[in-house]
Formats: C-alpha cells, structure tokens, sequence
C-alpha cells in the first residue's frame, strides 16, 4: 500500500554494527522470526522488549505499544514534569516502567518476551 518498497535486511551492516559475524546475526534474526511466526501461529501473546523505547506487546489481533518515560521525554525534548501530563499518559497507557514485569501489561499475564 502507498507504493513503498521493501528493502531487504542488510545482514553484513548489522554484522558490522554488532562486531558479529554475518553467519551470526542471519543465524539470530531467521530464529527469531521463526519463533515468533510459531508463537503468533499458536496464538501465544508475544512481547518486544526494545532497549530505551518500551515494549511492543501483541496478543491476538491486538497490538500496543508502551514506551519508557525518559524515552518520551528525549522525542519531546523536555523532562515531563507536569502531573496532568504525566497522569493523560499514563491513563492512555502509553508509559511502561521499567521496573514493570512485562507479563502484567498482557491479559492474560501470560507471554513469551524477546529478546531472550
């Protein structure tokens, strides 16, 4: 849709990037995309835990996403103080902590994290 054109991972960058072999992170991504289609396949509830950002969280057809406050505060370029800000936030579930076990922000309280 919208005419964008996929472009295929470049492994040997990653590879470079992550001072790893290319046969490594080919290795790590096809696994990872392996498990994942399995669990999605299975109906498992599955989290992204994404360094600095928050958490991507997929059960069944619902997909959300709960980003770390310091992350919010670096895209808005000041520290959230405010505590009506803070609050419509959090009331909108946008904030996760990172202290928050990951498997509370699913319904079932049940799901399989990555990285792992």
């Amino acid at each position: 849709p919208g005419g964008k054109q996929l472009e295929p991972l470049k492994y040997a960058k990653v590879a470079t990037e992550a001072s790893v072999s290319r046969r490594k992170v080919e290795g790590c991504i096809l696994g990872t995309m392996s498990l994942l289609h399995h669990c999605l396949e299975k109906g498992a509830s599955v989290a992204f835990v994404l360094r600095d950002v928050g958490v991507l969280l997929i059960e069944g057809s619902v997909v959300l996403m709960r980003f770390y406050l310091d992350f919010l505060e670096k895209v808005n370029g000041e520290r959230i103080q405010d505590r009506a800000t803070l609050k419509a936030l959090q009331q909108l579930g946008m904030v996760v902590s990172r202290a928050e076990p990951v498997a509370s922000l699913s319904f079932t309280g049940r799901v399989i994290i990555f990285p792992k």
